[in-house]
């Protein structure tokens, strides 16, 4: 890879957003993509990065290990990070809450100190989640990047703790942190336990015989801001391009869905009559009711605004299950 190009280092490039950031990247002239993945974790996700192949350079990194990090890190000298390597999946928190802690945080730590030792400064975004917010009041809807965090999971505080270490590393040591706060982001290569990949997947096994025509659920009343992934890279890269540092900015549609409503919506472009069948393994001990984004200060900042139909996400979430189905 030539050395006058921007070179961008994603970590996590094998999940559904670095995957979707990746072919984003790749359209922009001059710029070099590195990704971290982890072999172990791979699984489905190399059908995520199969039409990366040859395109971008791999380094396989638990970035818990900051020997691990500072090698990658060293060798590639980033102009940009997007730090997107994480336990994302919120019933997994429940599960495992020091493994989310200690995984989510500590990955970002080294990433920042190494940076230091290395005397190297990149623009570095950090992918904060509207999870944080938790607990919202009837009125603080819409919610601002001023309201109250009020975490109502592990996964919630690990994301807490990562906005808060990008806020003091800048603070303190003038690193270039770019807080992003993503309301949920949904579209095709969404894992298949994630509510609206889930419904699709199950949709996808029904109609070609592969699961009996009933399709399980849990709560179907909390309401969700839903932008497309191909929408969030876009603003992902002008978060790293147009925002203050050590700040946090909201991406978000700015438009509510009742998870019910989604799954109707589903089930109108199932091929087969399916029956719903709610599944207490899918209840949370809690949940966050509803999550509405006010994203005007990213708005404003950077002249973003999404571009993708709902209904064509959601589609387009079922045709890539029904692609890889079976």
């Amino acid at each position: 890879m030539q050395e006058n190009k921007t070179k961008v280092l994603i970590t996590g490039i094998s999940g559904f957003i670095g995957s979707h950031l990746a072919d984003y990247c790749l359209n922009i002239p001059g710029i070099a993509i590195y990704g971290t993945v982890l072999s172990h974790h791979l699984g489905d996700e190399k059908t995520r990065i199969k039409q990366l192949e040859g395109r971008i350079k791999l380094f396989e990194c638990d970035l818990t290990n900051r020997v691990a990090v500072a090698r990658v890190i060293s060798a590639v000298n980033p102009d940009k990070i997007f730090h997107l390597a994480a336990q994302s999946f919120v019933p997994t928190s429940w599960e495992s809450p020091e493994d989310t802690l200690c995984g989510n945080i500590i990955s970002e730590l080294n990433i920042f100190e190494v940076c230091r030792e290395l005397r190297i400064n990149p623009v570095i975004q950090i992918a904060g989640s509207s999870e944080e917010y938790g607990l919202v009041l009837k009125d603080e809807i819409p919610i601002k990047e001023t309201n109250p965090l009020r975490p109502l999971s592990p996964y919630a505080v690990s994301k807490i703790g990562q906005d808060m270490l990008a806020f003091q590393y800048h603070k303190s040591y003038g690193l270039k942190t770019v807080i992003t706060r993503c309301f949920n982001t949904e579209g095709p290569r969404r894992g298949r336990q994630f509510v609206i990949s889930s419904f699709a997947w199950q949709i996808a096994a029904i109609e070609k015989g592969l699961q009996e025509p009933i399709i399980k659920v849990g709560n179907l009343d909390s309401y969700r801001d839903f932008t497309d992934v191909r929408d969030v890279v876009k603003a992902l890269w002008l978060a790293t391009e147009k925002c203050n540092y050590g700040e946090p900015y909201n991406i978000g549609s700015g438009i509510t869905h009742r998870i019910g409503d989604v799954l109707n919506d589903l089930l109108s472009f199932a091929t087969k009559k399916i029956e719903i069948a709610k599944d207490p393994s899918r209840m949370r001990p809690s949940d966050v009711i509803i999550l509405l984004s006010d994203s005007a200060k990213f708005r404003k900042k950077t002249g973003w605004t999404p571009a993708i139909d709902f209904k064509k996400t959601t589609l387009d979430i079922l045709d890539y299950w029904r692609q890889e189905t079976g």
